[in-house]
């Protein structure tokens, strides 16, 4: 008798907990949007970028100075991790910042990207113009 009114008051917690993981989740996400949407216009492309899949990589990686092929380098596996990592550090330089905060990006990009874009870093050009690297 005991475990069957146990198992009737432990019913109701688990929806609530899932709605509060949901609005978070979301709400991060609209952070990071609104961060590389701002982000992008600061480097004079165009804001909207930010919510297009591919394209958004595309226009990331013009803002970095990387030739457009490396869009195909984030396909393969594990390539794709050294790719995301060398455009995190050019990304983080072409905005002023140095490897501390590349690092950031790397590591907790849904706290650094919504800082780069409405903090006051200014776009200094790109990181990685005349660079040959892969």
């Amino acid at each position: 008798m005991l475990h069957v009114l146990a198992q009737s008051n432990s019913n109701g917690g688990g929806g609530f907990g899932a709605l509060i993981v949901l609005v978070v989740y979301l709400a991060i996400i609209v952070a990071v949007v609104a961060g590389m949407w701002k982000m992008f216009a600061k480097a004079g492309q165009p804001g909207w970028a930010a919510i297009v899949p591919i394209y958004n990589l595309f226009i990331l990686l013009k803002i970095v100075g990387r030739p457009w092929w490396w869009l195909l380098l984030m396909f393969i596996p594990l390539v794709s991790i050294v790719v995301a990592v060398v455009v995190c550090i050019d990304l983080a330089k072409s905005f002023g910042k140095g490897v501390g905060y590349a690092i950031g990006l790397i590591l907790l990009g849904f706290v650094f990207i919504p800082l780069l874009g409405f903090g006051d870093a200014q776009y200094q050009g790109p990181a990685a113009a005349g660079k040959q690297f892969l």
